[in-house]
């Protein structure tokens, strides 16, 4: 049973899945028996997660900071985020 991260996962085919988006990266859950019938628990755009087959995955490495990124929590994201450090241009045109 799923019990701990794995890792994540690109998605390279959703044939019959539409619950997952093409080139989206995807958290994976370890689960011996789902790998050893070829499938991947993956937590797609529900929350949840389910199993998938392997082959619509590529497993990808992510660097600490998108780590981080992924796993803040999103209420938190929001509170922080004022958006002072970005910089607005205006257009030349008017």
């Amino acid at each position: 049973m799923a019990t701990r991260e794995k890792g994540y996962a690109l998605c390279v085919e959703n044939r019959g899945a539409e619950d997952l988006e093409i080139r989206k990266v995807y958290r994976v859950l370890h689960d011996k028996g789902a790998a050893a019938t070829g499938y991947m628990r993956v937590i797609d755009e529900s929350g949840e997660d389910y199993l998938y087959p392997a082959d619509y995955f590529v497993s990808v490495e992510l660097p600490q900071k998108a780590k981080r990124a992924w796993t803040t929590n999103r209420g938190l994201a929001k509170q922080r985020g004022s958006n002072s450090r970005l910089q607005r241009t205006r257009s030349a045109r008017r």
